[in-house]
């Protein structure tokens, strides 16, 4: 009877609207979400019954339904943190991770994170967040995304300077010096220029080893020699008279000729022009550490302006402790140490998916991938997975404003609903009065 279905109609916006009003109530207890996606509520309307009349078939609808509660994956705002292992997206992708034991992945786009007693990346619930790794030369490992660890936790070990770079210019105007006296490192007038650089053995122990510089008779040519200390205090290196180690030689524009070849090799071949090399065996420390030779490369100009150093670089470093891991623009965990030294970790992985709307929620502000969201594309941070913020966090995307607005339009569909049912109470009364 249709007065009977009237009563089922109501209920049916009854029901549904008490769904949508708990979307809403969701959307606003997780207003201070980090990361939350709010819902929205989509009704459709149920299957019609058809009546005939005089006029032909007409169709009479049944009530409502709820055809979908959406995910809505717009941009949320950014909050400027302190930590520097908080991250935010920008764009569509989600942060990856996994628990412990379980290879299913998980996404999110709540970027507190934080280390874990075992140097792991984890979330606050305690979820390994995935990233590649890098090599001991800081490049990518190829591979699927694994967690995210910090090993060193205690000292860096120590390396030991290989390389020596010299980026200086020699005085074209420096008067070549007589052959006698020779060169010799105690007197500054057998020498037209000297620099210094610190270098470090096996051991990580700090030595200072001096290039001297004098101009020889032939033209643009100079000729250099080196001086150190072992740890007795006995001297190293070139002492008065020795002959040079080496020679440099310039065009008549300044610039080495001929040029050094590119790349430049190591170690550095014999008599190359712009390259040194001091063999091992003249670089016994006398503390226990191994000889080690090193390469010098003299990236040098001879121009009228005075000598001096323009840059000066090894690539040896002592021990170090931790001091930092913080995550930069482009997703890189780095660990930074008292040595001055920063060494890359691991690089964060971003998932995107076709259809977010198709992801389900688990909880704790995570995701996983269903038939209906696609497999997910994974990769390092970029324009098309989303750009990485450091030192921030993205909020919840929820719009009060409108949330109650929402509240508003689903309480008056309420009332409606629940006056049809007391209506048609009203009218049921009426036909069972009709026989008294």
């Amino acid at each position: 009877m249709g007065i009977t279905s009237a009563l089922y109609s109501g209920i049916s916006g009854l029901n549904t609207n008490s769904q949508a009003m708990s979307v809403v109530g969701n959307n606003l207890a997780n207003t201070n979400t980090l990361g939350f996606k709010n819902s929205r509520t989509i009704f459709s309307d149920l299957l019609s019954s058809n009546i005939y009349g005089s006029g032909g078939a007409s169709q009479v609808g049944r009530g409502v339904n709820i055809s979908k509660i959406d995910n809505v994956f717009s941009q949320g705002t950014f909050e400027s943190t302190t930590s520097d292992t908080d991250v935010a997206i920008e764009g569509e992708g989600f942060f990856m991770l996994k628990e412990t034991g379980s290879d299913t992945p998980y996404y999110t786009r709540a970027g507190a994170f934080r280390f874990d007693e075992e140097g792991f990346l984890v979330t606050p619930e305690g979820f390994h967040v995935q990233g590649k790794p890098f090599d001991a030369n800081g490049n990518l490992i190829a591979g699927d995304p694994t967690d995210i660890v910090v090993q060193n936790v205690g000292l860096v070990p120590a390396k030991v300077t290989d390389t020596i770079t010299m980026n200086t210019n020699l005085d074209a105007n420096a008067e070549v010096l007589p052959a006698a006296p020779a060169f010799d490192p105690a007197d500054p007038s057998t020498f037209n220029y000297s620099a210094s650089t610190t270098t470090y053995d096996t051991l990580g122990e700090p030595h200072l080893v001096t290039l001297y510089f004098r101009k020889d008779a032939a033209a643009n040519t100079w000729n250099w020699n080196f001086t150190a200390e072992d740890d007795a205090g006995n001297l190293l290196g070139d002492a008065a008279g020795a002959a040079p180690r080496g020679q440099i030689t310039f065009g008549q524009d300044g610039l080495l000729n001929p040029p050094m070849p590119e790349p430049v090799p190591t170690p550095a071949p014999p008599g190359v022009n712009g390259l040194g090399f001091i063999p091992a065996a003249d670089l016994a420390w006398a503390n226990g550490s191994a000889d080690t030779a090193v390469s010098i490369t003299f990236d040098t100009t001879q121009f009228n302006s005075a000598s001096t150093i323009i840059s000066q670089d090894q690539n040896g470093y002592g021990a170090g402790s931790l001091t930092n891991v913080g995550i930069d623009g482009e997703g890189a965990i780095v660990a930074s140490y008292s040595n001055g030294e920063q060494v890359k970790i691991s690089n964060l992985v971003l998932a995107k998916f076709s259809n977010p709307g198709g992801l389900e929620l688990v909880g704790s502000n995570m995701f996983v991938g269903t038939q209906q969201s696609g497999p997910a594309r994974s990769g390092l941070p970029g324009p098309e997975l989303g750009n990485i913020f450091t030192n921030s966090l993205e909020q919840s995307n929820v719009d009060m404003g409108e949330e109650f607005v929402k509240m508003i339009t689903i309480q008056r569909g309420f009332q409606a609903n629940s006056k049809i049912i007391t209506t048609v109470d009203e009218l049921l009364g009426d036909l069972i009065n009709l026989k008294r």
